[in-house]
């Protein structure tokens, strides 16, 4: 009974197979030169048929082996023992005709046996790579050409004379030469074998790695998406409770009233802040983070940020410094920059219990730049220097991984969720800022960050005017219609809009909000994104301003998911996130009616058109 062959040897048989094939395809040309020259030196001293015969013999089991050896490739019906035991038959076939050479022997002079001898050792040489060291394929072709080979040295001569003592050694060492052939062909074949098992092997683990890398891939789309999902089942209530908590501050309430209203809003805040960072890490892996570079002043915008954040510093104690010469204007994204600043500073405050956090701004001036104009604007150095506990230097690679915070086992939510850090890196390397972090435990933490200079302009000394006073421009008295499907929201977003003195229409769909706007047009539509019966906000907006072109509009979403944000970016609408504070709702307001283009004349007004 036929022992059955292992994966292992099948694979390795048939590589030897395909091997064969391609050498079949090729060897034709050397063998058949090799071979036109032996019968050419027979036809000198034979009949010429002979050699013709022979020669025709030859290129017959060349073009057989051409064929058959390709054949047995794809001739799955038949055994892999039975093609490696046809391509072994077609080697001895191979073998034995060049061996029927020989029988040139007698009519070949000493010269031209020379050369028949030593064509005849080439293609024994040769056969060692052809076959891979195969020892049933290889020897069928080299024992019968080598034997026959060495004999005709030994015993065949002319006239039946005796050998001399140069042609026994002759035919002794193309004896000795099959031998170290065969050698050969045994080490041959086993590199061979070890390799196809290698490229097996790298297949395998290419496959195992692309299975690692899909289901790694998988993993983040489910992350993201039920990091999505969350954020949009937590947003909605969020959103009314921020609505309905402004609307609460703006009535005339006691004393002690009015302050359970504030912190209920700080509250809020602080929830929308974390909220937010789920928003930052969905933006960014949607790739819908626009860079708008622009010179702006340092040292004011950097200022306001410290005093915003000096109550947070103080309500721990610590102290809160900030060092910048004045009127230091550089180039970059203001409203990206200071994300990254204020995850910088809030994460120093965070995890320093003593002293205090200083944020110091120097220059940087490169030594091959000493000599050259002094009017070239230097690299400012941003460092935000903390007295805290300092990272261990394991963890200062992880610091800036989603979710990982040192020392926070319990998840304690005054300590945020650990996206800070996350956010930071990947907004430094779109904004092409490069950031550093040194640190040592016990010591405290440095993180820097290079930003270049610029040349101060009419503009940005505007804008950082403007910064530094902060004030949103009021909101006029508006016609506003709020499409959304959630009654509580419609009411919330009411109650507050009404308190600023604008006329409010609610709906919840698009069909209901089309016929109010052709009664009466509105300044200005608020909408959610994601309405009821698979309609959403964008397809409604594109309704109503068929009928209404022009039509300022807010899309207001508590949806994070990339391929979300990528829709709303692409509208171009102005795009509010869940929970929506007072403040950020009138100033997406204004900037709606702004982009109108003076299409209504509220908006002319606000845009300095009127």
């Amino acid at each position: 009974m036929t022992r059955a062959l292992s994966a292992e040897q099948a694979s390795v048989h048939e590589e030897l197979l395909r091997l064969l094939a391609q050498q079949g395809r090729r060897m034709p040309y050397p063998v058949g030169f090799s071979a036109a020259v032996i019968a050419i030196m027979a036809w000198q001293g034979t009949q010429h048929w002979l050699a013709v015969l022979w020669l025709t013999l030859v290129v017959g089991v060349l073009a057989l082996r051409w064929w058959g050896l390709g054949k047995l490739t794809v001739w799955r019906h038949l055994s892999l023992r039975r093609r490696l035991r046809a391509a072994t038959g077609l080697s001895l076939l191979n073998g034995l005709v060049f061996s029927a050479s020989l029988a040139f022997v007698p009519y070949l002079d000493d010269y031209q046996r020379m050369v028949q001898t030593m064509l005849l050792l080439g293609l024994c040489a040769g056969s060692v790579a052809t076959t891979a060291g195969s020892a049933p394929v290889l020897l069928s072709f080299l024992l019968p050409v080598s034997f026959s080979n060495s004999l005709s040295w030994l015993g065949w001569h002319a006239g039946g004379r005796e050998s001399t003592w140069l042609e026994v050694a002759l035919g002794a060492l193309i004896l000795g030469f099959a031998w170290i052939l065969a050698s050969l062909g045994r080490d041959a074949y086993r590199v061979f074998v070890e390799s196809v098992l290698i490229r097996q092997q790298q297949t395998q683990t290419n496959q195992q790695l692309r299975l690692a890398l899909q289901k790694a891939e998988q993993a983040m789309e489910a992350k993201t998406r039920f990091l999505a999902s969350a954020s949009h089942d937590l947003r909605q209530p969020m959103h009314t409770l921020s609505l309905l908590g402004s609307a609460l501050v703006r009535r005339p309430l006691d004393a002690e009233s009015a302050e359970i209203g504030r912190h209920m809003n700080l509250a809020l805040q602080s929830l929308a802040s974390q909220m937010d960072g789920l928003l930052d890490i969905s933006k960014l892996d949607a790739q819908v983070v626009p860079v708008a570079n622009q010179v702006f002043c340092l040292s004011s915008w950097l200022r306001r940020i410290c005093l915003e954040m000096q109550a947070t510093a103080q309500g721990k104690g610590l102290s809160l410094a900030f060092e910048c010469p004045d009127s230091v204007f550089v180039e970059s994204d203001p409203l990206l920059l200071e994300r990254v600043m204020r995850n910088l500073i809030d994460n120093a405050i965070k995890y320093t219990e003593r002293g205090g956090v200083r944020v110091v701004v120097t220059p940087e001036f490169c030594d091959d730049n000493e000599d050259e104009d002094d009017e070239d604007e230097p690299m400012w150095t941003i460092r935000v220097i903390d007295t805290g506990r300092g990272i261990a230097p394991a963890e200062q690679a992880r610091i800036f991984e989603e979710f990982y915070q040192i020392g926070n086992a319990e998840r304690d939510r005054a300590k945020g969720l650990g996206l800070g850090l996350s956010i930071v890196s990947r907004m430094v390397d779109l904004l092409d800022l490069p950031l550093q972090l040194q640190s040592e435990l016990g010591q405290g933490s440095t993180f820097s960050l290079s930003i270049a200079g610029a040349q101060a302009s009419a503009a940005a000394v505007g804008d950082g005017a403007a910064a530094e006073a902060g004030a949103l421009p009021r909101l006029p008295r508006l016609h506003v219609l709020v499409l959304d499907d959630e009654a509580p929201v419609r009411e919330a977003m009411r109650a507050l809009l009404s308190s600023h003195g604008c006329e409010v229409t609610t709906t919840g769909s698009t069909r209901e909000a089309l016929l109010k706007c052709m009664s009466r047009r509105p300044d200005i539509v608020l909408t959610d994104f994601r309405l009821r019966d698979g309609d959403d906000g964008i397809s409604a907006l594109h309704t109503l301003r068929n009928a209404l072109p022009g039509l300022p509009a807010v899309l207001i979403t508590g949806d994070t998911a990339p391929e979300r944000l990528r829709e709303a970016h692409a509208a171009g609408l102005v795009l509010l996130h869940k929970p929506v504070l007072e403040d950020q709702l009138i100033a997406a307001i204004h900037q709606a009616l702004v982009e109108a283009g003076g299409l209504s004349p509220i908006s002319r007004v606000l845009a300095g058109t009127a």
